[in-house]
């Protein structure tokens, strides 16, 4: 059985991540066009750097909890099986990772590593960028996350995964940042199934054959045994 499944921040926000997008989230406290967009690292880096500086320090806090912990099991079991899981986030944090999952496509990039606008290095980073050069060209260095107005990352081999995938599944998404939010469309005209994992219902909701609700500590945990022992 190959599974292709979908996270968001909701996955995360059980270990204390921000969300961005809900009523509580970041984006309704801070402005992204001053801190999420080309534009905006152009005109005042340290403030930018300043800002993933505070999510970096936050991330180094934090720890998987249970929905990271089952998928990474589910990716384990499905490959002793000659299964896949292909594990695609719009995450930036690497709790996946953390939780012993050994492949993540990261399509909005890793707030773990910084990147060099000039050479286009891309190095891991774990400290505060504010004043960082690259190695390589002397260049100052930026978060590697993609911003508003940049293009998400893998996405050629993101959607050849969806084309071989039996059953695609987007846990804690929003359903109204794309591409991300055009994957369940794109599973449905190629004939695969669909479920929906969240708190409450996505903006893309009734674009799935199954939805489950509820904290993702909870609700993953259960239907990774639901599919396990379904097999």
């Amino acid at each position: 059985m190959n599974i292709f499944v979908l996270t968001g921040a909701g996955v995360s926000a059980e270990s204390g991540l921000g969300t961005f997008r809900d009523t509580s989230g970041l984006w309704t406290r801070f402005d992204p066009a001053k801190l999420a967009t080309p534009e905006a690292f152009k005109r005042d880096p340290a403030q930018v750097n300043a800002f993933y500086d505070a999510r970096r320090a936050n991330l180094r806090g934090a720890q998987p909890n249970a929905a990271h912990f089952a998928l990474a099991d589910l990716q384990r079991r499905l490959a002793e099986t000659g299964g896949r899981l292909f594990l695609c986030t719009q995450n930036i944090d690497d709790l996946h990772e953390r939780a012993g999952a050994q492949h993540v496509v990261h399509m909005h990039g890793e707030l773990f590593k910084a990147r060099c606008p000039g050479c286009e290095a891309v190095v891991d980073w774990r400290d505060d960028l504010s004043g960082a050069r690259c190695a390589d060209c002397g260049g100052g260095l930026r978060p590697h996350v993609v911003w508003f107005g940049e293009t998400p990352l893998e996405m050629d081999a993101i959607y050849d995964a969806l084309e071989e995938a039996d059953l695609f599944v987007a846990i804690g998404t929003s359903g109204s940042v794309y591409p991300a939010a055009g994957f369940v469309s794109e599973a449905r005209r190629a004939g695969i199934r669909t479920c929906e994992i969240n708190l409450d219902p996505s903006d893309n909701a009734r674009a799935f054959d199954e939805r489950r609700y509820g904290v993702a500590s909870e609700m993953v945990p259960a239907w990774v045994e639901d599919v396990l022992g379904g097999r």
